[in-house]
């Protein structure tokens, strides 16, 4: 029982570090779209690279091992639930936003990128609402 609630916590502790950087990415994307001087420009696409690589990459993985290890511990208990079914495909759907959030820095690196200062602003929602879903099928467990 020990190992198991050490294992929650380190993967409450990824998915908090994770979000930390999905919730500002987006916002960082909202300003860079709004930008007009290259210098700003350059500063964006070095915080977006960095947040990136150095906190949501390494935090994403360990969210990601670390839920994989609690759903084998408690896979008897839980594995025929259709909430966690439901959440797995949430987090599927995190996983994509992120793989989204890669391709925009590399966008916005190669000067391509497409969006504007309000798609972002409209993007920038999307991680709030899965959060909330994920948190409730979690805690609430509701069928």
């Amino acid at each position: 029982m020990t190992l198991y609630l050490w294992i929650k916590a380190l993967h409450i502790i990824g998915v908090v570090c994770w979000f930390a950087g999905i919730f500002y990415l987006p916002r960082l994307f909202v300003y860079h779209a709004a930008s007009e001087d290259q210098i700003s420009r350059d500063r964006f696409e070095v915080m977006e690279s960095k947040l990136y690589r150095i906190i949501m990459r390494p935090s994403m993985i360990a969210s990601l091992v670390l839920g994989i290890w609690l759903m084998v511990l408690t896979w008897q208990s839980y594995g025929a639930c259709v909430w966690l079914w439901t959440k797995i495909a949430l987090v599927v759907a995190l996983l994509g936003f992120h793989h989204f959030c890669g391709v925009t820095i590399r966008r916005f690196t190669g000067n391509e990128n497409p969006n504007g200062e309000k798609f972002f602003r409209i993007v920038n929602e999307v991680p709030s609402l899965l959060l909330i879903l994920i948190v409730i099928l979690a805690v609430v467990k509701p069928f």
